[in-house]
């Protein structure tokens, strides 16, 4: 019982390309859970919320790769660009301004993917083709030192699966037409319900949380 999530992910591992990143979705899981991974090798986490990813931060061993995956809350970015890794969720030209500023404040370089909205769902954000465009495209932000956005992320409809397989279609042409465009290497897409779509549709990280960990406990 006690390696009941090393087994998962070990059964996980085994079914997906190894060109396939599996991002370990540990919100609101224990300390101890996210350990049970980074002892079997694993370095990938992603959270929700930034109170927690700080949290999580200062317990854990420092060469986990956190990334961030939920809504940004500007005031807060200043208590991640210290060590965070990826930022899948970025939607406006004022966050990746914030962004920015505080990456040049640490002389660091921030790594950032837009958010586009793939399916008609409320509680899913992100930003048009045409949004996403224009930021790529927009003057102040090509010269922008501190941060680049290296990619895409999505998230389908939960339920439909033709749906999920029109989503995921429309976002790997978008991802197609960046890549050449803008030299993104990133296609974040893909959860515990719809992974297996997902990379069929060419996703280069999926996100995985209750696959790996089982139900959610709220410790925050």
């Amino acid at each position: 019982m006690n390696h009941i999530i090393e087994n998962r992910f070990f059964s996980i591992k085994k079914m997906i390309p190894k060109n396939v990143k599996i991002l370990a979705v540990s919100k609101n899981q224990e300390i101890s859970s996210i350990e049970k991974l980074y002892r079997i090798g694993h370095r990938d986490f992603g959270e929700n919320y930034i109170q927690e990813i700080v949290k999580k931060y200062k317990k854990l061993p420092k060469d986990i790769r956190w990334h961030m995956i939920g809504r940004i809350q500007s005031n807060k970015l200043k208590y991640i660009i210290p060590f965070i890794h990826l930022i899948h969720s970025v939607q406006n030209i004022k966050q990746i301004n914030i962004i920015n500023k505080i990456a040049f404040k640490h002389k660091k370089i921030i790594n950032c993917l837009l958010q586009i909205k793939i399916c008609n769902e409320k509680n899913k954000s992100g930003i048009t083709s045409k949004e996403a465009s224009k930021i790529l495209e927009d003057k102040t932000f090509k010269e922008m030192k501190n941060i680049k956005i290296i990619g895409i992320m999505g998230m389908a409809s939960f339920q439909e699966l033709k749906k999920v397989h029109n989503e995921f279609s429309y976002l790997r042409k978008l991802y197609h037409e960046y890549q050449n465009q803008y030299g993104h290497n990133i296609l974040s897409m893909g959860m515990s319900r719809d992974y297996n779509i997902a990379i069929k549709y060419g996703s280069t990280i999926v996100r995985l949380g209750t696959l790996i960990f089982g139900n959610r406990k709220k410790i925050i």
